[in-house]
């Protein structure tokens, strides 16, 4: 991936234009359970420590930063700010119609 990559936020959704023009397209909830920090995720057993009951429905992506050319970090409105997540991992947890078809 490259820095061509186009991140976008619409209230409980995130779209993601990587530069082979796929368009990925996520709810923030499921984003935000994804997380793979070390506060979410133990980071010796791989158990996850967020519970995902506290992860409001509502929650939303307030903000981000581009990291390097290879991933993007979220600033939740839960104030959670920690995670990254690199390009190729969102390319594999896009939810669109592609990707996930129902």
């Amino acid at each position: 991936m490259s820095d061509s990559v186009i991140i976008n936020i619409d209230n409980d959704k995130v779209f993601v234009n990587f530069d082979d023009g796929h368009l990925g397209k996520y709810l923030a909830r499921s984003l935000r359970l994804n997380c793979a920090c070390a506060e979410c995720i133990e980071e010796w057993t791989g158990k996850p420590l967020l519970n995902p009951f506290t992860v409001d429905s509502n929650i939303v992506a307030e903000d981000y930063l581009l990291v390097g050319k290879y991933a993007v970090q979220f600033l939740w409105s839960d104030g959670h700010f920690t995670g990254i997540f690199p390009f190729e991992v969102l390319r594999q947890l896009c939810e669109c119609e592609i990707c996930k078809p129902e």
